[in-house]
């Protein structure tokens, strides 16, 4: 294999991970619990990285965020009761549910547009579940509830809208709480904003770091000028 083909430097990696392993003693007793917060933080600086704008930065913080794939995997395939895997397993694993999801590219499936590809990935993505008997009785069911409020808003109201619920739902003033939950009018209002921003086509998340990235600038003119 030269070292120019494709994929050549991610085989080294994979290899410097296995030195590690062995021979660093920081590495070596690390665990996938102790390596749970790098990978949220990895994954925030990325972001960072690629708000700022810097691709030299994004490279970079990629890079943090693919070496926690790759410890991650190292560290399941040291499982000695049948339930380990390697980076390769990871790799096929998601090589397998692209070309499965993606039949308009790799089968003879026609689409109309990126608004039918996302219908059929989550049909695909729901018969999977039924077929392995594992279909939740919710089109929410699988949302991770311990990601941030925001994230959780806007992702809760993504999926409901393509499992087709109501969107007067998103407003828990005029629909009331469920099993007598209380709402302030606050967070009502809050997750409501969620909504308008889906509607308006953004991100509330992206809009609202992009806003206290704003509110950040604002505050370090004004201690400038206070200095001076």
């Amino acid at each position: 294999m030269t070292e120019d083909r494709p994929g050549a430097a991610l085989l080294r990696l994979v290899a410097v991970m296995d030195t590690l392993r062995v021979s660093c003693p920081w590495d070596a007793r690390q665990t996938h619990e102790s390596l749970a917060p790098h990978l949220l933080e990895e994954c925030y600086e990325a972001l960072d990285a690629l708000e700022s704008g810097d691709p030299a930065a994004l490279r970079d913080e990629l890079g943090d965020v693919l070496l926690q794939v790759v410890f991650h995997a190292r560290i399941a395939a040291e499982a000695a009761d049948g339930t380990g895997y390697t980076i390769d397993d990871v790799a096929e694993g998601i090589v397998a549910k692209l070309i499965r999801r993606h039949p308009h590219v790799f089968a003879d499936v026609t689409v109309s547009g990126p608004e039918e590809v996302k219908r059929n990935w989550d049909a695909i993505k729901a018969a999977e579940r039924a077929e392995a008997g594992g279909a939740p009785v919710s089109a929410l069911d699988t949302v991770p509830l311990g990601q941030p409020a925001l994230l959780l808003a806007a992702q809760l109201q993504r999926r409901a809208e393509r499992a087709g619920v109501p969107a007067d739902l998103a407003d828990p003033l005029a629909t009331g709480p469920a099993r007598g939950q209380a709402v302030s009018e606050i967070g009502a209002e809050l997750f409501a904003l969620v909504a308008r921003a889906r509607e308006a086509g953004l991100d509330p998340e992206l809009e609202l770091r992009a806003a206290a990235r704003a509110y950040r600038d604002r505050v370090r003119a004004w201690e400038l000028s206070e200095r001076g």
